[in-house]
């Protein structure tokens, strides 16, 4: 097996979705002018993606062993192709929900998949944890790539333009390459299906209900939930903190938010690095506290704002650049905790785990972006995002404990995952 062609179909996967996933932020920013709804009807969206995500994940993590990991990942890129091609054509608010429910159920499968893939193609612990880091880079560079391809779609002098719809032709294109790159890689998963051809499916399920009695395995799930939901209540509504509140033209607002995300992608591959050589927990605090420290400095910013209109990039007010410097110091927190969990863990019992890892990720995107879009409509941009402070002060002690639980189970999760085996 080709361990290098392999982890590319895996990121070129990662890229993919990356870019469907988080185009929610422009496009909850276009839907309003488009069909005349309110930052709250918008924020929906963020609820067909992400209960598809977490209600698909519940369903499917425990049948993806049987399943095959690269068929599972095949129909995913198989469905966002199909819908990446019909969006254009329509041109509904029906189907834009539609089209990030198939894009969060596609996602479910790939993320299930990847996750497990991983402990097929990694060697050790390290290794394992620094593949997670530069994984979940590219996630963020498509991210990245998303915010400069809508741009160039969007009418900046026309609200009400629908042009930005035809940036999923481009999108349904590379789904369709990445589908063709893993059809034609060859994946040996017959170690997981050597272990798992004596369990029922209804075994496979309850078995992951069950991983959710370990302490470590609960305190790493509230861990995930607070962190999604922190990264995606400033992901999702940047843009339109961006337009509404920094009053930069929309094609410009939806760039510099761009900004997010490769300082994100940055500060990922920077943690692929370091992670080899420091303790995971004292990266993770001290990168809380800076991101902390950020919001409480550069926020008030936005204050000092007091202009009709920014169309040039000169005349950008500095908080535009500074705020989405956060990312560099929340990137390392979501690779580096799910690969602990997962190295606590037999490779058999990894897609079990990233289930649960997707479920309650997608709760947190949805409970964060959510909650912003509300707080925003109701007190504007900068109470919304002073908001994050909670999530991420919780998030700290939370770190310490799952640290202190790691210590002490060790190794006995995958002991007593194993024993009826």
């Amino acid at each position: 097996m080709n361990n290098l062609r392999v982890k590319l179909s895996l990121f070129l996967n990662y890229f993919v979705f990356a870019i469907l996933l988080n185009s929610v932020g422009t496009v909850i920013l276009q839907v309003q002018g488009n069909f005349d709804i309110s930052k709250g009807s918008a924020s929906v969206l963020e609820a067909f993606k992400d209960l598809s995500i977490a209600i698909t994940s519940f369903l499917i993590a425990s049948y993806v062993n049987k399943l095959g990991y690269k068929r599972t990942m095949l129909m995913a890129l198989g469905l966002v192709t199909v819908m990446c091609f019909i969006l254009p054509t329509t041109q509904t608010f029906l189907m834009t929900k539609l089209m990030f429910a198939a894009a969060g159920i596609g996602f479910a499968m790939i993320k299930v998949s990847v996750f497990a893939t991983l402990g097929l193609v990694t060697t050790s612990q390290k290794d394992h944890l620094s593949t997670m880091s530069f994984l979940e880079s590219m996630f963020m560079v498509g991210v990245l790539s998303g915010y400069f391809l809508f741009g160039q779609f969007v009418d900046n002098n026309n609200p009400k333009s629908t042009e930005w719809f035809n940036a999923y032709y481009v999108l349904g294109g590379l789904a369709a390459a990445a589908f063709l790159l893993l059809l034609t890689t060859p994946l040996d998963e017959s170690r997981i299906k050597a272990e798992e051809k004596y369990k029922s499916i209804g075994e496979d399920f309850v078995e992951m209900i069950k991983l959710i009695v370990f302490p470590l395995v609960l305190v790493f799930i509230f861990c995930a939930f607070l962190y999604v939901l922190i990264e995606q209540s400033i992901m999702s509504w940047l843009p339109t903190f961006n337009k509404d509140v920094l009053k930069l033209s929309t094609s410009l607002a939806i760039q510099m938010a761009s900004i997010l995300s490769a300082s994100i992608a940055l500060g990922r591959f920077l943690a692929g690095i370091v992670l080899r050589k420091v303790d995971w927990l004292i990266v993770l605090v001290v990168c809380l506290l800076c991101a902390a420290g950020l919001v409480l400095l550069v926020v008030p910013l936005a204050k000092e704002v007091d202009v009709a209109s920014i169309t040039q990039l000169s005349d950008v007010p500095l908080i535009a650049f500074a705020f989405p410097l956060i990312g560099l110091f929340l990137a390392p927190i979501y690779p580096a905790i799910n690969s602990v969990i997962l190295s606590n863990l037999p490779a058999h019992k990894h897609s079990s785990m990233s289930g649960l890892i997707v479920v309650f990720s997608a709760l947190g995107g949805t409970t964060g972006s959510i909650i912003t879009g509300h707080v925003f409509d109701a007190y504007g941009g900068q109470t919304a995002f002073y908001f994050s402070l909670i999530p991420v002060t919780i998030l700290i002690f939370l770190l310490f404990l799952f640290k202190r639980l790691q210590n002490k189970s060790g190794n006995s999760i995958s002991f007593n995952s194993s024993a009826s085996h």
